[in-house]
C-alpha cells in the first residue's frame, strides 16, 4: 500500500491534476444529469426544473469539494480558459484539462444512462429519440426551446458564461471580498443556482463545453443517433464555441472594472514575514521536505517566508 502510494505522489503533476479534474466532472453529471433523468422518467413527480437546478448547484460545490485541493477544481474548459487569459492558469495544461473534463463528462452520462436504463426505456418506450413527446436526449445535454434562435441561444451563453467568470475572480480574488477558502465550493455552487434560476429557461444554461459535448457523444453512440447534433438547426456548436468567447468576456469585465483598480502592493522590508497560500502557489514538492512532514504541505497552514531585499 505504502509503495503504491508512493508511486501516486510521483506521478506527474499534471497528471494527477487532471485525474481529479476527471472525477470532479464525473461527480457533477452523474448527481446533475441523474437529477435529470429522475424528472424525466418519472413524468415529473419525481424532480422538475426547480430540483434539477438545487442538484446540478450541490453536484458543482460537491465536485469542487472533491479536486479542488489538487487541480483547483475547475471542471470547466471555459473557466480555465478564462483562468489562462487572466494570467491565473498556465496556457499548457488547457487541451489537457479540457480532455479529461470531457472524458469525465462522457463516463458521467454512461453511468447515469446505465442507471436509468429501465426508466429510460419504459418512458420511451423503447425508442431512443431527441424531439417530440418522448424525447430522452434532453436528459443528457441542452437543446434549445423552440422560439430559440441560434444566435439568441449564442448570445445567451455568452452572458451566462460572462456572468460566472466574474463571479468565480471574485470568489478566488484575495484582494477583493473572497470568500473563505471552505466555502468557496459553495458560493459558486450557488452561482450556478442562481444562473439556472435566472437565465436557464431559454437553452438549460450549459456553460460548460465540456458538460455538453461528452454526454453528447455518448448519445450519439448509445442510439440516439446524428439529431443530436441536427437538431436545434444544429446546436450543437453553440455550447461549444459561446462559452469561450463568455470567458474572454467574463475576464475582460472583473479585470477592467475591478482587478486593474487594487491598489498596489507595498513592497516588504527586511525580515517581514511573507505568508503564501499553499492552494494557490505552484512548488517543488522535493524542497519542501526538510520543512513539510513526510513532504507534504499542510493546505490550511500558510508557508511563511522570511523576505531579505538585496
Amino acid at each position: 500500500m505504502e509503495k503504491a502510494q508512493r508511486r501516486c505522489f510521483n506521478m506527474k503533476p499534471i497528471l494527477r491534476e487532471c485525474l481529479a479534474e476527471f472525477l470532479g466532472v464525473y461527480i457533477m453529471i452523474l448527481l446533475g444529469v441523474g437529477s435529470m433523468a429522475q424528472g424525466v422518467t418519472s413524468e415529473g413527480a419525481k424532480g422538475d426544473y426547480f430540483s434539477s437546478t438545487v442538484a446540478f448547484s450541490l453536484a458543482t460545490t460537491f465536485a469542487m469539494y472533491i479536486c479542488r485541493g489538487v487541480s483547483g477544481a475547475q471542471l470547466n474548459p471555459a473557466v480555465s480558459f478564462g483562468l489562462c487569459v487572466m494570467g491565473k492558469f498556465h496556457w499548457r495544461k488547457l487541451p489537457l484539462y479540457a480532455v479529461f473534463q470531457t472524458l469525465g463528462s462522457f463516463v458521467g452520462a454512461a453511468t447515469v444512462y446505465a442507471l436509468y436504463y429501465n426508466a429510460i426505456m419504459n418512458f420511451s418506450q423503447g425508442n431512443l429519440t431527441v424531439t417530440g413527446p418522448n424525447s430522452t436526449a434532453h436528459i443528457f445535454s441542452t437543446y434549445p426551446s423552440d422560439y430559440l434562435s441560434i444566435w439568441s441561444g449564442f448570445m445567451d451563453q455568452v452572458i451566462g458564461t460572462a456572468v460566472l467568470l466574474v463571479c468565480v475572480l471574485a470568489l478566488g480574488d484575495r484582494r477583493n471580498s473572497a470568500a473563505p477558502a471552505e466555502l468557496e465550493p459553495l458560493m459558486v455552487g450557488l452561482v450556478i443556482w442562481a444562473i439556472g434560476l435566472s437565465m436557464g429557461s431559454n437553452c438549460g444554461y450549459p456553460l460548460n463545453p465540456a458538460r455538453d459535448l461528452g454526454p453528447r457523444v455518448f448519445t450519439y453512440l448509445a442510439g440516439w443517433g446524428s439529431e443530436v447534433f441536427s437538431a436545434g438547426n444544429g446546436w450543437f456548436w453553440v455550447p461549444l464555441v459561446a462559452p469561450f468567447l463568455g470567458a474572454l468576456v467574463g475576464a475582460a469585465l472583473y479585470y477592467l472594472f475591478i482587478e486593474i483598480h487594487h491598489p498596489p502592493l507595498e513592497p516588504l522590508a527586511d525580515g517581514d514575514v511573507l505568508c503564501i497560500d499553499n492552494k494557490m502557489a505552484e512548488m517543488d514538492m522535493n524542497m519542501l521536505k526538510s520543512n513539510q512532514k513526510d513532504g507534504n504541505m499542510d493546505p490550511e497552514k500558510p508557508m511563511k517566508v522570511k523576505v531579505n531585499n538585496v
